[in-house]
């Protein structure tokens, strides 16, 4: 009897994910990992600076789900086969310990995504599945029941399954060779990344950190609070990036062109502010205004917030003018900023768009319009925050594909 054959299309975390998978729930499978170009497993590698962030330690699905901007519902059915704790035994197994950091994020205990890549590899090989580096796929067909790959270089593979797991493209263009099998886009556009914010003198501030803000998107209803980084060109930080991803969307369509408003003080609004001055006024009466920041603000952006406001350093609490404290009061809680670009977030690029969720069986990644074509990870329309999140999809997805191929056969 022939061996049935898979072809994997991509050779990340999620097509890696997916053939060890599938070889684990079918020994007769031949299987056969296809990578573009001469690198494998590259966001792992530099994912968490190094380290691989390889998930986030949450345990509740309703949690988790609203770490991704696209793709919750979907994720929401996918969970329920393979989870967090899913992905911790899985590695746990092969010997790969992860530990839990402060705000969530999960990495091997050895600080290396290095650790991850060799076990990833371990379980290739101990699975004789095949990889083939350099081809890039230009087209696909069936015939007569079976998958024909065409390569770029005019090479030709066939195949019983394919599973796409190419990672998510950024143009609308690459995504042709799947157009043409009848499934349907979500248009990409980029997610994650940082707000720039030319000619104002916040740059000049580079590296301070505040360790909670809000940051509002004006004349939307996107806000989100965090951690907020000043960066030579703007903002960043978990609040910034967090809100990239959410309003990725809209702020495509704004051509990146657009305003904000940063609440340095979330615990306050103007009115209630306006009744802490008047505390601040009476106990700090004789102190330099400079001097005494009563709200533990970062010294520098506190002379800033200072200067916006049109405040003399050597002005008294009890000396501030009403006019002068009515601007401090409002900056501190909704300094307007105007965004004019974006920088990319490191080299962890996310897209949101993709395969349509619609056109996909949740249960199985099988495609709903070509028989024995499945997909995992980025390439569907689903994107995580930073955090591990987008790691778990891979896995997740990459999982429920395996298993379904693997178990297709037996």
């Amino acid at each position: 009897m022939n061996k049935k054959k898979l072809v994997v299309i991509g050779g990340g975390a999620a097509g890696f994910f997916c053939a060890i998978n599938a070889a684990a729930f079918n020994h007769d499978l031949e299987i056969i990992i296809i990578e573009k170009t001469t690198k494998l497993l590259s966001k792992v590698k530099v994912s968490g600076g190094g380290r691989c962030n390889v998930t986030h330690s949450c345990f509740s699905i309703a949690e988790m789900i609203k770490s991704y901007p696209r793709g919750e519902h979907f994720l929401k059915k996918a969970f329920h086969q393979f989870f967090t704790t899913d992905t911790i035994n899985w590695f746990g197994k092969r010997g790969v310990q992860l530990k839990t950091e402060a705000d969530g994020r999960m990495f091997p205990v050895t600080n290396s995504s290095q650790t991850i890549i060799d076990c990833l590899m371990k379980e290739v090989n101990k699975c004789g599945i095949q990889i083939f580096m350099s081809r890039e796929v230009k087209k696909m067909s069936m015939v007569n029941c079976q998958w024909s790959i065409e390569f770029a270089n005019d090479e030709i593979i066939d195949a019983d399954f394919v599973c796409v797991a190419s990672g998510g493209y950024s143009k609308s263009a690459q995504f042709t060779w799947l157009k043409n099998l009848g499934h349907s886009i979500e248009e990409p556009v980029p997610s994650l990344f940082t707000f720039n914010i030319p000619n104002n003198p916040i740059k000049n501030l580079m590296g301070i950190s505040i360790e909670k803000a809000i940051v509002k998107i004006g004349g939307t209803k996107f806000s989100q609070q965090g951690p907020l980084l000043i960066t030579h060109w703007g903002l960043s930080g978990p609040a910034v990036l967090k809100l990239s991803a959410f309003a990725a969307r809209e702020l495509h369509k704004t051509n990146y062109d657009f305003t904000i408003a940063v609440n340095w003080l979330p615990g306050y609004n103007e009115q209630t502010l306006r009744e802490k001055f008047l505390q601040i006024r009476n106990d700090l009466a004789a102190k330099k205004i400079v001097n005494r920041n009563p709200f533990f603000l970062p010294q520098r952006l506190w002379e800033y917030l200072l200067q916006q406001s049109a405040i003399n350093e050597n002005v008294r609490w009890a000396d501030l003018p009403a006019k002068q404290q009515n601007i401090l009061i409002k900056i501190l809680c909704m300094q307007e900023f105007h965004v004019k670009g974006k920088t990319t977030f490191k080299e962890e690029f996310v897209t949101s768009g993709g395969i349509k969720l619609n056109e996909i069986d949740t249960n199985t990644m099988q495609s709903k319009i070509v028989p024995n074509l499945f997909f995992a990870g980025e390439v569907m329309d689903v994107d995580g925050i930073t955090g591990g999140f987008n790691f778990q999809h891979a896995w997740t997805s990459g999982w429920i594909a395996g298993k379904a191929i693997g178990e297709k056969e037996k």
